[in-house]
């Protein structure tokens, strides 16, 4: 039995200074490292006594929050560039209204390779490309519990790519999450089903604590 844990980073500065993080390298806030904490012990009720594995971005954000589940857990944690937020480019750690000023959504027909109107921003093709290696490697290592800390959009390509799903199937998908919440996927022994136990449960943390829905600022 395979069990894979999925954190989204807590609140970060970025989120109280209303910034676009991407790559804006940021770290948690107070708050941020309370429910950090917070998050620790509940992955620690799940797993139980279970060896596992920690991966993190390499982005400030999400190894302090892995170094409070490496702290927990009493794991070393891994960090890799491969888990990092999506990359805004020239927008990273501007207002959010600059952001939001110039933003152009993916048109339908060009969902994977467009950069929202920031030229130097990556395309989801190219978070995808990086997230899904990253991903594989990781399930294919000989260990049955492992834990993911990324961010907000990153969490829906961890997903798609342990579903399988192909990076030409990606353009639409979205699974919105909140900082600080777990994602729990599974692969049974037996029929080696990949599934979905739980999607961005964000049920440990105080509703003080539940920051706003990440979006492409994470």
């Amino acid at each position: 039995m395979k069990n894979l844990f999925v954190v989204t980073h807590t609140q970060s500065i970025h989120h109280m200074e209303n910034k676009v993080g991407g790559w804006y390298d940021t770290g948690l806030t107070p708050q941020g490292e309370n429910e950090a904490k917070a998050t620790a012990a509940r992955l620690a009720a799940l797993v139980g006594d279970s060896n596992v594995e920690i991966y993190s971005s390499d982005l400030l954000r999400a190894s302090q929050t892995a170094a409070a589940i490496s702290e927990r857990f009493r794991q070393p944690f891994f960090q890799t560039a491969d888990l990092r937020e999506i990359s805004y480019g020239s927008a990273g750690g501007k207002a959010q209204e600059w952001l939001d000023a110039r933003y152009v959504p993916a048109p339908d027909h060009n969902r994977l390779d467009h950069r929202g109107g920031i030229d130097d921003a990556e395309t989801r093709r190219e978070v995808a490309a990086r997230v899904f290696r990253c991903v594989n490697a990781i399930v294919e290592r000989d260990c049955e519990t492992q834990i993911i800390v990324t961010h907000g959009f990153a969490l829906t390509l961890v997903i798609a790519a342990w579903i399988k799903m192909p990076i030409e199937a990606a353009g639409f998908v979205s699974f919105p999450a909140k900082s600080g919440s777990i994602t729990h996927l599974r692969q049974d022994d037996f029929w080696r089903n990949r599934s979905v136990i739980s999607l961005a449960d964000v049920s440990h943390l105080t509703q003080s604590q539940i920051s706003a829905p990440e979006d492409r600022r994470a």
